[in-house]
């Protein structure tokens, strides 16, 4: 049985937070937003858990299952290695617990099937913590290919990538689900289905693993739309730092930079190119975090969530492992 939210802010207790992403943008954003309430930390270290409970001002609970089993608690974040985020997702559902996790939730589409059902015959919210579509720069490009300003879509193409990280990040570890794929491909997957819609088939993928990893530092894949538009996705964790994306239409183009991880205080320039010739497009600067947790806690309320986004994109990532090439 869903715990009911009580009639205040919805209560999060978060497992696990030392992961970047939660200690730099995920527990402030909880903090200032005015529907949420940061109420636990659980660590499976005892001093970890009441250091890092000191630390957001909130408790500090040691282990996890212990704060699943918390009727204080509404709702639980999951900054976890991607292989521990579908077991304990599952464990917090089985608990009451409204899940929040980090992406990517599973690769495994039935297993994906399994915890989107158990999350609705709960009446629980089970989101996937993939932040950009909440930005409104997105919503902007969406007009532009709405209003016919690049004639039909014809192509797509998409690129992430980061620096090389430190050789004992768990990204690199394959125990823990590591790989370029897991992290950085996810968001070209997800923008692929953002804008092209359902139906995607996998034309041709490859995978390659950089001198001395045990998992893939980059990859590619091909995809294409029934109606034959393709959609060209790029990856990497041992690159340049690309964040981008173009949509190429019949009579112009449309490119967006930072298009994934943009900061707050960042003003996007949507550049369109048409018959006319090029000009910038300025959007207003937006906060996607913020925006993702308000998306979550009125999941929350209404004890459910979309999932077809998600549902797409873990069948399109198990599709690209399956038949990707391996160049290591």
């Amino acid at each position: 049985m869903a715990v009911e939210p009580s009639q205040g802010p919805v209560r999060i207790g978060v497992l696990g937070a030392r992961a970047d992403i939660a200690v730099r943008r995920m527990l402030p954003a909880f903090a200032a937003e005015p529907g949420a309430r940061l109420v636990a930390v659980a660590s499976r270290d005892a001093a970890a858990a009441e250091a890092s409970g000191r630390a957001h001002g909130c408790r500090g609970v040691h282990g996890y299952a212990e704060l699943l089993s918390d009727p204080d608690v509404d709702a639980v974040y999951i900054p976890l290695p991607a292989a521990l985020l579908a077991p304990w997702a599952e464990a917090a559902l089985r608990a009451g617990k409204h899940v929040l996790a980090e992406k990517p939730l599973t690769d495994d589409p039935h297993e994906a099937d399994r915890l989107f059902m158990l999350a609705a015959d709960r009446g629980l919210a089970l989101m996937e913590n993939v932040m950009f579509p909440a930005h409104g720069q997105h919503a902007v490009v969406r007009r532009l290919l709405d209003d016919g300003s690049i004639g039909e879509l014809r192509a797509f193409q998409v690129t992430f990538a980061v620096p090389e990280l430190p050789r004992d990040d768990i990204r690199y570890r394959a125990d823990l689900g590591g790989g370029a794929l897991r992290d950085t491909g996810v968001y070209p997957i997800r923008a692929a289905v953002h804008f092209l819609g359902s139906g995607l088939r996998v034309v041709g993928a490859s995978l390659t693993r950089g001198r001395g990893h045990e998992v893939d530092t980059s990859g590619a894949a091909l995809l294409r739309t029934p109606d034959g538009v393709s959609a060209q996705l790029s990856f990497g964790l041992a690159h340049a730092y690309r964040s981008d994306y173009e949509l190429c239409g019949s009579t112009g183009r449309i490119t967006v930079d930072r298009a994934f991880t943009p900061p707050a205080d960042h003003v996007p320039r949507i550049r369109l190119r048409d018959a006319t010739g090029s000009r910038q497009i300025v959007a207003a600067a937006d906060d996607q975090v913020a925006g993702t947790v308000r998306t979550f806690c009125a999941a929350v309320r209404s004890g459910t969530a979309p999932s077809g986004a998600v549902r797409e994109q873990i069948r399109l990532l198990d599709e690209i492992r399956r038949c990707a090439v391996d160049g290591g």
